[in-house]
């Protein structure tokens, strides 16, 4: 159990440190309050001093945004430097986010047993603590950061998100599970001729979305699997709440057996996430797509269909390319039976002032109607 320590009115003190990240408690701390300037405390960050707020919660918040707005201040472009490759662009991209997280993240708020934050005008913020991190009784420090994203978090949760392929009824995505706000994928999974068969399999289901998908386009018995505790519960939340009959399974990809149609929609880029919550949209080395892949063939029934939904934004980033993509079906014995395509509509699609725009306004979302050689 990691901890945190520091020296405040002449004394040590020492307690339980919590990141979601995965991010290590910081080595330094001062102690910060509503006296506190914005550069003083953009500084300290930025040079590995965290800073344990003792002031007022609402002038933390005003605190976080002023130092983000140091940090999101752009860049002046040096005469004659060549543009990035796109490749280079992701990363430099990936590397500035990861520091921008760090320098935020300094940024410390206690709390007392019962997730409660002993701090003037503090919101009240036991059930969104309390779906991430469970019962606890014990105090600790996380990063307001850290908990501004469970409290965001909890709020999708309570609202959820409208979802057009099941008629606008809502998927309520839990803490650290993808939420399906890009809908585009749920759509060509609602939209894609099934083949004849009443027994699906949904890999990496997530929040149950596509599982509940198939369930309501009528196949007789979907298997969703996934291997996060959190996604499972989600799921099962979901599909309850939606009345699909759906079976939940704790697997890694595949459950055991054969179905006529088993569709997956892995992390879309091969790269290393730089934190537990960026499972679903990193893949290091594409192992999921890979595993998905290789192991699909022995697993459909005669005459049946896997459907992988897969974004080309890796290949517009220079991560992969189609080739590879088109080799990996070859080397796991499927072939292409058909291909649905579409694009994104996210905002980023179309903002100019993205780091990554040309790639992401090339983007299209495909569904790979796959069958067994």
């Amino acid at each position: 159990m990691d901890e945190i320590s520091w020296q405040e009115d002449g004394r040590d003190h020492r307690v339980r440190w919590r990141s979601e990240s995965g991010a290590p408690p910081p080595r330094r701390v001062v102690i910060a309050d509503d006296e506190t300037r914005a550069d003083d405390a953009f500084r300290l960050a930025s040079e590995g001093t965290a800073l344990l707020w003792r002031g007022d919660f609402q002038n933390a918040r005003q605190l976080l945004q002023a130092m983000a707005r140091r940090i999101d201040r752009p860049p002046r472009r040096r005469r004659n430097k060549p543009e990035p490759s796109q490749v280079q662009a992701f990363h430099l991209h990936r590397q500035a986010r990861a520091q921008r997280a760090r320098t935020l993240g300094m940024l410390l708020i206690p709390f007392t047993p019962g997730h409660v934050i002993p701090l003037r005008r503090a919101p009240d913020v036991q059930d969104a603590c309390t779906e991430a991190y469970g019962q606890d009784d014990q105090p600790y420090v996380t990063s307001l950061r850290e908990l501004l994203g469970l409290v965001g978090a909890h709020e999708w949760r309570e609202k959820g998100v409208p979802i057009p392929a099941l008629g606008g009824d809502r998927i309520h995505p839990h803490y650290g599970v993808f939420s399906p706000i890009r809908g585009e994928y749920v759509d060509l999974v609602g939209e894609a001729p099934l083949p004849p068969t009443k027994t699906a399999f949904d890999v990496g289901t997530g929040t149950g979305v596509l599982a509940a998908v198939l369930a309501r386009r009528g196949i007789d018995h979907v298997v969703a699997t996934d291997q996060d505790p959190r996604a499972l519960a989600c799921a099962q939340e979901n599909l309850k709440r939606l009345g699909a009959e759906v079976e939940v399974i704790q697997a890694d990809l595949f459950p055991d057996g054969h179905a006529g149609l088993i569709v997956c929609n892995p992390p879309w880029v091969p790269a290393k996430p730089s934190s537990p919550l960026e499972h679903a949209v990193y893949d290091p080395g594409g192992r999921m797509l890979r595993g998905f892949l290789s192991g699909l063939a022995g697993h459909l029934e005669p005459d049946g269909e896997g459907w992988l939904i897969l974004s080309d934004l890796a290949e517009h980033l220079g991560l992969r390319t189609r080739d590879d993509l088109l080799a990996l079906f070859e080397a796991s014995g499927l072939k292409v039976a058909g291909r649905l395509d579409t694009r994104p509509r996210h905002p980023r699609a179309t903002d100019p002032d993205d780091p990554l725009h040309a790639a992401r306004a090339a983007e299209v979302t495909s569904l790979w109607r796959l069958t067994a050689r």
